[in-house]
């Protein structure tokens, strides 16, 4: 770039003015993708010790499922008669202008809406276990959703704070250096020029 740009005093000031802004701009970029990779590890821990829960709770879920059907033969036709979860809600927050989502689920106590004349303790309890799963499972889904576009921001400032620190700011400190050596050479010249006819008219 310094080879492209004419020397000049008003050049030089466009120059350490765009410096100065490309240094700005590192620095901004920076301290978003710390506050990012913060937000970021918070929920990764978060999702590591609620996939613990989740994983418990699935396990027990498909125990108490597996225990119903040895009662009650395929639980099938009564699994059809549970209603379909209409009640997940989904908004979002921005985190330094990254869009997070936050997952709501209704809070509704677990109602039974099959038979109990047909059904057992075993299936009641698969119930509950499922219930409780769901929820689990549209927590997990808020936190993981989030760390995913965490990291995708994380990595898209880290893009463009390498590219400001190893090529912008460079470029500009290089024109910059560039000008104003061409510009002191200038002035040696003229001084040196200066000097000269100050002699001549001496003589």
């Amino acid at each position: 770039m310094a080879t492209n740009v004419f020397p000049t005093k008003g050049n030089l000031i466009n120059t350490k003015k765009s410096l100065g802004l490309a240094q700005l701009g590192f620095d901004l970029l920076d301290r978003k993708r710390n506050i990012l990779i913060r937000e970021m590890m918070q929920l990764i821990d978060n999702a590591n010790k609620l996939r613990d829960e989740v994983d418990e709770t699935y396990r027990r879920a498909y125990l108490a499922l597996q225990r119903a059907n040895v009662s009650l033969g395929i639980i099938k036709d009564i699994a059809q008669t549970v209603s379909i979860e209409d009640g997940v809600h989904i908004s979002y927050r921005s985190i330094m202008g990254v869009e997070i989502p936050t997952v709501t689920m209704d809070e509704t106590k677990p109602e039974p809406n099959y038979g109990f004349t047909s059904t057992n303790s075993e299936f009641d309890d698969a119930y509950i276990c499922f219930y409780q799963v769901k929820k689990l499972t549209v927590l997990l889904a808020e936190i993981e959703n989030s760390v995913y576009r965490l990291a995708n921001a994380v990595q898209k400032t880290q893009r463009r704070a390498n590219a400001l620190k190893n090529i912008v700011i460079p470029d500009f400190q290089d024109t910059t250096k560039f000008i104003t050596e061409a510009l002191e050479e200038k002035d040696r010249e003229e001084f040196s020029r200066l000097k000269v006819i100050k002699n001549v008219k001496k003589k």
